[in-house]
């Protein structure tokens, strides 16, 4: 799929003795997920770069002649999230829906193991539970294996919560 830009042509603002860079900021906000922004101005706006880099975009500048500057910002390519998961939860796409969902990201430990193991001794084997924490359960992931649960987590694009997937195992966890 070819990269979508939107154009924004600063060269009247700076010939004007105007400051472009509130009307780029604007443009950046109006991008729709994963366009670019198309930029033109009569320099090579190097402060810009680290600027979009910031926000998530890589630069790309070509002279255009006249002294004039072409730029393309195009989206960074999302990293994949580093996926964990439990013996036997290599299938997890096939897992059925979650039946129950659980936010437990404004608890503290050790709360969010304690109501996650209490959820799972009310679920039945096969189903599903979808908990998302503040930070990686790192003490619920050996625990929830040790009661034949299988699991699959990861952070969230941000990077600010951490999701899980518990699908309850056959083995008696009483």
């Amino acid at each position: 799929m070819a990269q979508i830009f939107r154009e924004l042509d600063v060269r009247p603002i700076l010939r004007g003795g105007g400051e472009p860079f509130p009307a780029i900021m604007e443009a950046v906000k109006s991008l729709g997920p994963g366009e670019g922004l198309r930029l033109i101005a009569t320099f090579r706006p190097d402060p810009l770069f680290t600027v979009m880099d910031r926000r998530g975009f890589v630069g790309e500048a070509n002279p255009l002649g006249d002294g004039d500057w072409e730029v393309h910002f195009s989206p960074r390519a999302k990293e994949v999230a580093d996926v964990r998961l439990s013996m036997g939860a290599e299938e997890a796409a096939a897992w059925p829906d979650p039946l129950w969902q659980l936010d437990l990201t404004t608890l503290e430990a050790p709360e969010p193991m304690e109501k996650v193991l209490s959820r799972t001794e009310l679920m039945e084997p096969g189903e599903v539970l979808f908990a998302v924490f503040s930070r990686e359960p790192v003490f619920l992931m050996p625990e929830l294996e040790r009661r034949g649960h299988q699991w699959v987590g990861n952070y969230d694009e941000a990077g600010s919560a951490y999701r899980m997937l518990i699908r309850i195992g056959d083995l008696d966890h009483s």
